[in-house]
């Protein structure tokens, strides 16, 4: 049995067909990618046992590029129609307050995710898109949504709510809510068994580092804050979100710089962060630019590491005592740079990289601490889309 899962964006859709019961190191069936949906050349990308396929055509809209993906996938006969799929899992950014558990799709679902747009405009629309589509394509197959903001609905009051006017709050659906909540619930789920400790006695912090960015204090498997907030914008600094700054500067920027509310948006969420110091997101770029004693990248590179260790010193406070901390996704995954400054100097807190370990290449889920650290510093890859997979395939038993 195997499950699809896909993740729709405004102008593209990831999706992979893997077998839920798999190992989290066994590589899916396919992945594949469909971008550049609107624009007048579109990419179809699709990985499959036998290769690799690349098109280059028109993609006017999602429906065009799943349908051509799945043609893609059924000439090798691995396409979605032609295996005997459990569930297609559906990856939705927001739940709001209203779903915290993966929801077998129906139209009553849809409606709600759609209610909830105000909370995530940029990326529930697309998601919907991507469930139009696929159930249009898949229509006797049972659809899952499996809900980004899920992992962290029940967050104590005191990490959950802002100390703004109480019914002005409460009327707009003002608190945290937490993102990524996928992968830190994966990571954070593999994290006892690799230090040999029960679940229910494992104090951990979890720090998904890629392009978007956040941190998660997770106490017996379940989380108490995150740095994520009402929207992906909150806590770290990332590629080209700025995370936490005063409110104010958005009405200074309003007010003196003449900006609009379009203006701040774009640039807090897309021109911000180490784009907007360095002028480049991706921390191979960055890296390359320290290389080359670039002040700019440098500058970029140290508020990253000061915000990244702030955090990591307020949880290690709200934890009391913490078992674990576990680098995840793209930069954490693989930027030895990163684990090593954002923990350098904490041997006073029982922290101690092992600098040997921390060469190893990302090969699958390895403790870099070294023996005597009383806090194990973990290396463990997310996989958000066997998370999906196995959720989906879950709710569809119960079908």
């Amino acid at each position: 049995m195997h499950a699809l899962v896909i993740n729709s964006g405004s102008s593209s859709v990831k999706f992979q067909i893997v077998d839920p019961s798999a190992d989290a190191s066994q590589p899916p069936l396919v992945s594949g990618l469909v971008e550049q949906i609107g624009e007048p050349s579109g990419r179809i990308t699709v990985n499959h046992p036998d290769g690799k396929e690349v098109s280059q055509l028109p993609i006017p809209t999602h429906t065009v590029g799943l349908r051509e993906a799945f043609r893609v996938m059924d000439s090798r006969g691995v396409g979605p129609t032609q295996l005997d799929l459990a569930a297609v899992g559906h990856r939705v950014v927001h739940g709001g307050m209203v779903f915290s558990e993966p929801e077998l799709i129906v139209d009553a679902v849809v409606d709600k995710i759609r209610e909830l747009i105000p909370l995530a405009p940029l990326h529930n629309p697309a998601n919907i898109d991507g469930i139009d589509v696929a159930r249009a394509l898949l229509p006797d197959v049972p659809h899952v949504a499996v809900f980004d903001t899920g992992f962290f609905r029940h967050l104590p009051p005191a990490a959950a709510l802002y100390a703004i006017n109480a019914d002005v709050a409460g009327a707009n659906n003002i608190r945290r809510y937490g993102f990524h909540g996928t992968s830190h619930e994966f990571v954070s789920s593999q994290v006892p068994g690799l230090i040999d400790r029960h679940p229910d006695h494992t104090r951990q912090i979890v720090l998904h580092l890629g392009n978007g960015a956040s941190c998660s204090a997770v106490a017996n498997g379940v989380p108490i804050d995150t740095s994520m907030g009402m929207t992906p914008l909150a806590g770290l600094v990332m590629g080209t979100r700025s995370g936490d700054i005063d409110p104010g500067i958005i009405f200074h920027l309003a007010r003196h710089a003449g900006m609009s509310i379009d203006d701040i948006d774009n640039l807090l969420n897309r021109s911000s962060g180490v784009k907007g110091l360095a002028g480049v997101n991706d921390f191979r770029e960055l890296r390359k630019m320290i290389d080359n004693e670039d002040p700019n990248a440098w500058l970029a590179y140290n508020v990253y590491i000061n915000q990244l260790r702030r955090y990591i010193g307020s949880y290690m406070i709200a934890l009391g005592r913490v078992d674990a901390i576990t680098f995840t996704a793209g930069v954490g995954e693989n930027d030895k740079f990163v684990r090593m400054d954002a923990l350098d100097n904490l041997d006073m807190y029982g922290i101690e990289i092992d600098p040997q370990r921390n060469e190893q290449p990302n090969d699958g889920p390895h403790i870099i601490s070294t023996d005597q650290s009383r806090v194990k510093v973990l290396v463990v890859p997310t996989n958000e889309e066997l998370a999906i997979a196995q959720k989906a395939a879950q709710v569809a038993q119960k079908v």
